[in-house]
């Protein structure tokens, strides 16, 4: 550890949590708000494109190149996490992904049916570089922060992301909505091209503002000499500390039974996350000219009510426990899914998305933390956090690939939710078996 049993001083603590003001702009604006609603603009004439020789439904093509990511990640992110644990140069993996994911995100400004190809590769390296360097980042939470306040610390960098990425969010919104004021046409064309626009500012975001992480964070180099770089293949050490921390894991019955069931209830809840807006652009009945706003909106309130959420579950797991409350919270998304299943019209869609936002916070912060908490004292953290990754990783490409078959053979979204909602009661049994230290 860092820091020894203190925690770091509270600049870099804060300076942590930041990241997320940073990079949270990305799975708002990107992940779930604008890119979604640009994405189906495209699509207005069919939902379908012929596309690697096959006749793909938009929605479905979108869920299976994030499948194809993320098949990618758990196959890499492991790999990198075990070499930047032999190198001591974490933070330099970060920096990576931090600007390969902000200029393909800007990138992303190119994205249109003429361009699908290109489109795709931009929209991959986004997605996939966002995912990486939360690997190193959550990596660093146990080295800064002592158990007691880990649950406090992460819940802060999860509001510090909510709040960011909201603002940059209301900017877009307003730019997209009054497309003249900006210098746009004052037209339906203007909206889309203030939409690509909102691609741009994302990306810039994301690296000034990491910025501050980047200058706080402690950098631990690793004194390895070059002999000793040409005897041990780094690529093996970082397999073979894989290994070994599977070993470990393998015996610690608490961390594999909180790995499995987060495997569970996260294959649901990072894919509702991906495909809500999807979801009420095919599925719901919006009023003339209530779409645009209305999806935005949507995603805004799911945002600003997960500040309360996150914090609501740090202050919830300080009374009754980690897991108590990890249960609870997968309970109320299974009721979400229910009622989610049978909405049609507009308000209905806000009322969900208010409740959505309301457990997103706090899932997302106390899973974080209560991992964080149970893995042992060890120099390999970073390896330790990612078979957590690993686990959010491989459940998305399980959730994408699932509700994209389902998607293709259906013609719609809404047949995947009672599966995601079997997933949270299951997620909740398995819960039951947790102990904490």
């Amino acid at each position: 550890m860092f820091f020894s049993s203190k925690s770091a001083p509270k600049k870099v603590l804060n300076a942590w949590a930041f990241y997320d003001w940073a990079n949270s702009v990305y799975p708002l604006v990107i992940g779930t708000a604008v890119f979604p609603i640009y994405y189906g603009t495209l699509f207005v004439d069919s939902d379908y494109i012929e596309i690697f020789g096959f006749n793909y439904k938009s929605t479905a093509l979108i869920q299976h190149v994030t499948t194809i990511v993320f098949l990618f990640l758990a196959f890499l992110v492991p790999l990198m996490s075990g070499i930047a644990d032999f190198l001591g140069n974490k933070k330099s993996f970060m920096k990576l992904f931090v600007y390969l994911g902000s200029f393909s995100c800007m990138g992303l400004y190119f994205f249109d049916l003429e361009n699908i190809y290109l489109g795709l590769f931009f929209y991959f390296l986004a997605l996939f570089s966002f995912w990486a360097s939360l690997v190193f980042y959550n990596s660093y939470l146990p080295d800064i922060a002592n158990p007691s306040e880990q649950d406090n610390v992460s819940a802060l960098g999860f509001s510090y992301g909510y709040v960011g990425s909201v603002i940059l969010l209301l900017l877009n919104l307003f730019m997209i909505n009054f497309p003249a004021s900006f210098g746009f046409e004052d037209s339906n064309q203007g909206s889309v091209e203030a939409m690509k626009v909102s691609f741009l500012t994302v990306g810039f975001w994301w690296i000034f503002f990491s910025q501050y992480t980047f200058y706080h964070l402690p950098s631990l180099k690793n004194n390895v000499s070059e002999k000793e770089l040409l005897k041990k293949s780094i690529l093996f050490s970082g397999f073979k500390k894989l290994i070994s921390v599977w070993r470990l894991i393998k015996n610690e019955k608490s961390i594999k039974k909180f790995l499995i069931a987060l495997f569970t209830y996260y294959t649901a809840v990072q894919t509702i996350i991906l495909i809500a807006t999807y979801f009420g652009d095919q599925e719901i009945i919006w009023g003339e000219g209530e779409k645009l706003f209305g999806l935005i909106l949507s995603m805004l309130i799911i945002q600003l009510i997960a500040i309360a959420g996150s914090a609501g579950g740090a202050f919830l797991s300080n009374r009754i426990g980690n897991i108590k409350t990890l249960i609870i919270f997968n309970i109320i998304w299974f009721l979400i899914c229910i009622g989610a299943y049978f909405i049609k019209y507009s308000f209905e869609f806000y009322i969900v998305a208010g409740l959505v936002g309301l457990v997103m916070g706090g899932i997302q912060s106390l899973s974080r933390s209560t991992y964080s908490k149970l893995i042992p004292e060890t120099e390999d953290k970073c390896s330790y956090f990612s078979f957590y990754q690993m686990c959010m990783i491989i459940s998305i490409v399980f959730g994408t690939f699932m509700s994209g078959i389902i998607d293709q053979l259906t013609g719609s979204l809404r047949s995947s939710i009672f599966v995601f909602a079997g997933l949270f009661i299951l997620g909740a049994f398995l819960l039951r078996g947790v102990k904490m230290k």
